[in-house]
């Protein structure tokens, strides 16, 4: 979406709390555990598994926390037993807010996720008070250096992708879920640097915000992302990257 890959890239720059690599590297084996748990332990037969490997794997993770991760999914080592939560509202602005997460404690979670919105000018909302407002897709970052755009869309529809648009210093990619995977692998054969790759959830509809409200909105996402259960956050804001890196 506009606001989120534009959020992703100042993340970036900025060095953001999550990509510190011990509050990643839980939140990273948090999703193999639950995707082990959720589809089996076998990557070539869990989509959602193999996106988590991918993940994991881009960041360094050593290869034995990977395993050992899949393996208290599958129950074969004993481990934490995780809940996965969805919670939706709104921040400033009328910001429409997704929060995903993965607890051992649920009423902590909420507890804390609830605080974050109220704190910092938002509201919790009820279940799909928000979520009618998105759709799930694979979303694929692609490194826009030295590529022209014809030969990357060519590239990403030959490999199976919906679309793809050019965003600032990057291409986005969009696909069905299922075929994030493989879209991957055609545009790595292409050889095309890939920077990100997830299954995310894309607003249909984006809100313009500006000046503070901006400022407040990008300070939310932010402290929710911050909250060692929360794995994800998508939102449906457009605001400009150079009101984003004064934030």
């Amino acid at each position: 979406m506009a606001g989120h890959s534009k959020w992703k890239q100042i993340k970036h720059y900025k060095a953001a709390t999550d990509k510190k690599r011990g509050a990643l590297f839980t939140k990273l084996i948090r999703e193999i555990t639950v995707a082990a748990k959720a589809g089996g332990g076998d990557p070539n037969g869990n989509a959602r598994l193999r996106t988590a490997i991918d993940a994991a794997k881009a960041n360094s993770m050593p290869k034995d926390n990977i395993e050992r991760a899949i393996k208290k999914g599958t129950g074969e080592l004993e481990g934490e037993t995780y809940t996965e939560v969805t919670y939706e509202g709104y921040g400033p602005a009328g910001v429409a807010i997704i929060v995903d997460a993965v607890t051992d404690n649920p009423t902590r979670t909420v507890a804390d996720v609830r605080h974050k919105f109220s704190r910092l000018g938002g509201n919790m909302g009820a279940t799909n008070s928000v979520g009618w407002m998105f759709e799930k897709k694979g979303q694929i970052i692609v490194n826009a250096e030295g590529v022209d755009e014809d030969s990357a869309m060519e590239a990403a529809l030959d490999a199976g992708a919906e679309d793809l648009r050019r965003e600032d210093e990057v291409y986005v990619v969009t696909t069905l879920p299922n075929d994030l995977h493989a879209v991957r692998t055609g545009l790595e054969a292409k050889k095309l640097k890939i920077e990100d790759a997830e299954i995310a959830m894309l607003p249909k509809n984006t809100v313009k915000v500006e000046g503070k409200d901006a400022e407040t909105v990008l300070k939310l996402i932010e402290a929710l992302e911050e909250l060692d259960d929360v794995q994800k956050v998508w939102a449906n804001f457009d605001i400009d990257v150079a009101d984003m890196a004064g934030a």
